[in-house]
């Protein structure tokens, strides 16, 4: 087996590409590329039907290779990279499909810095996921983190830097989407003296994602509006990604959540050195609100570890993506929702502003995304009808847009974005590319 893993993690069908025997595969060949007998990895979950079968899997294969095995339970994705670097642990797992739907489950593994792993890391790994590895000379135990939720949510009120914060005049709903930040996310919200409206905060992993959370902003701005409630707060199925409604019923997206952290660090003189890192996703308003203010927006591939390695590597403080992935650096190596929200609601809070007005500052041009169903995208991406229909979009648009086509990392699927400052160009450039690229799939 080749591209086991994608843009984040190994994905897919669970008990069809997903099985047991594959998660005990793969836990015995991390074992043996990233720990050492005796070491420890923290395990965590969302809320999905396979995700206790999948865990008892993972721990098994760990705990055969020699490693003991803490389980975090039911937890966001975030969680567990703050929990590595609390215990001192060797690497951390987290059995969770993000954004994806019920059926699909997905395994995605850290290091001991709390950061995901490298391509070469995983790459290293997938070279030796079917050898017969030798069985470690010790057992490894499994146990229960005690207090691992209760610690997280300690942090990220932690996170805080406004002294005497309180958002006892506001109503927030916040959309769980059934998914692992059901319980942390409005206890952290209401610990700031927010009133809480909950939505789809129930641990049902039946449901996760389904019509709701951050991939469905229907029901959070239903929400915002029935409740008339001053924000609301989207996550996805295992928290690591955010989006808000404001009353009006737009959406902030990641790039707009970025543009507004990086002005507010920028004129308080707190974003040293002035850089954003962002992926090639991200819209080309941002980059020109940014620009204009004397702040450099790097660009990297999508996914998230993609902009965390960059951060590091230009010891930057904050990157993310569009779809609502927000680092602060100083605080997580990994995006992080409910960070992100709580980091915004100080900065509204410090500034006095809502979160719409600050979102004004960032004039995004018009785009369109599209996914287009297909099994064999990387294939069709290249073929030449289509990289030849690619680059007459691109003439088309010169120095007024960008347009992205690409394999998706994380479903079988082509993503299509583009981006113009004319919203004609923009609905022309992407049907013409829409409609060559479902010619060949």
């Amino acid at each position: 087996m080749t591209n086991l893993f994608g843009t984040d993690g190994v994905r897919g069908g669970a008990n069809a590409l997903l099985t047991p025997e594959l998660a005990i595969r793969l836990a015995r060949a991390t074992a043996q590329r990233m720990a050492t007998p005796g070491g420890r990895t923290i395990i965590g979950r969302d809320t999905r039907t396979s995700g206790p079968m999948l865990e008892a899997a993972l721990a098994a294969g760990l705990a055969s290779a020699g490693v003991d095995v803490l389980l975090a339970g039911v937890i966001p994705t975030p969680a567990i990279s703050f929990l590595i670097k609390d215990e001192r642990a060797d690497l951390g797992a987290v059995v969770s499909a993000s954004h994806n739907p019920p059926g699909d489950n997905g395994i995605k593994l850290f290091d001991r810095h709390g950061m995901k792993l490298s391509v070469e890391e995983e790459t290293s790994i997938e070279t030796i996921l079917f050898d017969d590895l030798a069985p470690a000379k010790r057992v490894g135990t499994i146990g229960t983190l005690e207090s691992a939720a209760a610690r997280y949510a300690a942090f990220l009120a932690g996170t805080i830097d406004v002294e005497a914060i309180d958002l006892a005049t506001h109503t927030l709903a916040v959309d769980c989407a059934f998914g692992a930040t059901f319980e942390i996310a409005p206890h952290v919200l209401r610990h700031l003296g927010a009133s809480v409206i909950e939505l789809n905060a129930v641990p049902d992993g039946s449901r996760i994602n389904q019509e709701c959370g951050s991939t469905h902003l229907e029901a959070i701005a239903k929400g915002v509006s029935d409740h008339n409630a001053d924000l609301g707060i989207a996550f996805d199925g295992d928290g690591d990604r955010v989006l808000l409604v404001t009353p009006s019923g737009r959406t902030i997206d990641g790039d707009r959540m970025m543009g507004i952290v990086a002005l507010h660090m920028h004129r308080k003189g707190t974003l040293s050195p002035p850089i954003v890192v962002a992926t090639v996703m991200s819209n080309m308003g941002l980059e020109r609100a940014l620009g204009d203010r004397g702040i450099d927006l790097v660009r990297t591939p999508v996914g998230d570890r993609n902009v965390s390695q960059a951060l590091v590597d230009h010891k930057a403080q904050l990157g993310g993506e569009q779809s609502g992935h927000i680092i602060f650096a100083d605080h997580s190596p990994t995006g992080d929702g409910i960070l992100t929200a709580v980091k915004l609601l100080e900065i509204a809070h410090e500034t006095e502003t809502d979160l719409e007005t600050l979102a004004d500052e960032i004039p995004l041009f018009p785009q369109n995304h599209r996914t287009i169903a297909c099994n064999n995208a990387a294939e069709v991406v290249e073929m030449p009808a289509i990289q030849a229909a690619l680059e007459e979009a691109r003439a088309a648009l010169g120095d007024r847009g960008r347009v992205i086509v690409r394999a998706s990392g994380t479903q079988s699927a082509i993503r299509l974005t583009v981006q113009a400052d004319d919203d004609r160009l923009c609905s022309d450039v992407t049907s013409g590319l829409e409609a060559t690229i479902l010619r060949h799939t």
